[in-house]
């Protein structure tokens, strides 16, 4: 009976987004366990199966971290982006779209899905320019952020699932390290999704105390931001939030990728996962 109760509960949740589109940022902690890797594929091919078609845009940057460290390659952070020299996006581009891509599109493959890896590059999806801070002295090099989206090579494979490495194009075919969570907004403002759900290390927003903020709008969290209590990488997360919302997504939700189906539990629960967000 609770199993029915459960399936009940869900179906006016199915109705609602089928035939929509949820982009889902992949990242954090969840990339890095196995079992929670492969609940969130299974999730993925669930939302396909019932009419709904997500979107995956995913991270890496503990994978490139680790990577450049055995390399022996010297990096660091400006304000939540990674100063991104030429051999560091060497091995940002190996790390994205050839090693994780191709993995989630395995474990996809595994649960029965049909998934496509693609990068920003590919059909030229994420234009890309330099990202220049604004104390313009912090040169981040080949650090990007998104100029344009073109969704036609989205459109071009629509019955499969698309997962995305946040790479950009520049005008001379150049490279550009999107961070993921930038790029994810910006696509799902150009597809005009239903939801966007970005997937973290966190239960949430947090307060001050610390504590889950279940539903907040812009203007709150701008206040925490100049409170000090939003900070580092929160601060991009929150940016494309903003991005997203302006360009008409309705909701945008920061959840916890540590809890194992919590897309499902946002989706098709009363109860949902982590903080809502909306214009007000």
């Amino acid at each position: 009976m609770n199993k029915a109760e459960i399936l009940t509960e869900a179906l006016p949740y199915m109705q609602k987004y089928f035939g929509k589109t949820v982009v889902v940022k992949f990242g954090g902690h969840a990339m890095a366990d196995e079992a929670l890797k492969y609940a969130f594929a299974s999730d993925i091919v669930l939302l396909k199966q019932v009419g709904i078609n997500p979107i995956i845009v995913h991270g890496g940057g503990p994978q490139i971290g680790s990577m450049l460290e055995r390399l022996q390659i010297a990096f660091r952070f400006e304000d939540g982006f990674r100063v991104t020299s030429p051999e560091v996006m060497d091995v940002v581009e190996m790390i994205l779209s050839g090693k994780i891509n191709k993995e989630i599109v395995g474990l996809i493959a595994a649960n029965g899905g049909r998934a496509v890896g693609l990068s920003g590059r590919d059909g030229c999806l994420i234009s890309a320019k330099k990202l220049v801070l604004k104390d313009s002295s912090k040169d981040l090099g080949l650090a990007g952020k998104v100029d344009k989206i073109d969704i036609s090579i989205l459109q071009a494979v629509k019955d499969f699932i698309p997962v995305i490495a946040p790479i950009g194009i520049g005008k001379k075919g150049e490279p550009y390290n999107i961070n993921a969570d930038l790029a994810a907004g910006s696509i799902a403002s150009a597809l005009k999704a239903e939801k966007l759900l970005l997937l973290t290390d966190v239960a949430g927003v947090l307060d001050k105390d610390g504590r889950r903020i279940p539903y907040a709008a812009i203007a709150q969290l701008d206040k925490l931001k100049e409170d000090g209590v939003i900070t580092g990488g929160m601060i991009p997360k929150l940016q494309g939030v903003y991005d997203a919302i302006n360009a008409g997504v309705a909701k945008v939700n920061i959840i916890d990728g540590r809890e194992p189906h919590s897309i499902l539990l946002e989706l098709f629960t009363d109860i949902g996962s982590g903080t809502e967000i909306a214009r007000q």
